[in-house]
């Protein structure tokens, strides 16, 4: 997947988990970030794979991120990848 795919992929699920509260609180809460460490991070390599890779660590958001998305569920994986992230072993469902 090019980079600005990936980019554009990792953003819009960042506003998708930004746009839920409950997403967000959850979010906020397993990765230790407020709404200023977001804005601190955006810029940082890993930032958007650490997006991606949170979204993917949890079956029901990834799902409704895809429905919303119109995306594959590949396409987190790929994108997760083109942006310097690690493999992982499991799928996205």
């Amino acid at each position: 997947m090019p980079l600005e795919a990936a980019e554009a992929l990792a953003i819009q699920a960042l506003g998708f988990i930004a746009e839920d509260a409950e997403r967000l609180t959850r979010f906020f809460g397993v990765t230790g970030l407020d709404p200023s460490g977001i804005r601190d991070q955006i810029g940082e390599p890993g930032f958007l794979a650490g997006v991606l890779a949170y979204l993917a660590s949890d079956e029901q958001t990834a799902g409704e991120f895809i429905a919303h998305a119109g995306c594959a569920p590949d396409d987190i994986f790929r994108a997760h990848i083109a942006l310097g992230g690690q493999p992982w072993e499991r799928e996205i469902p």
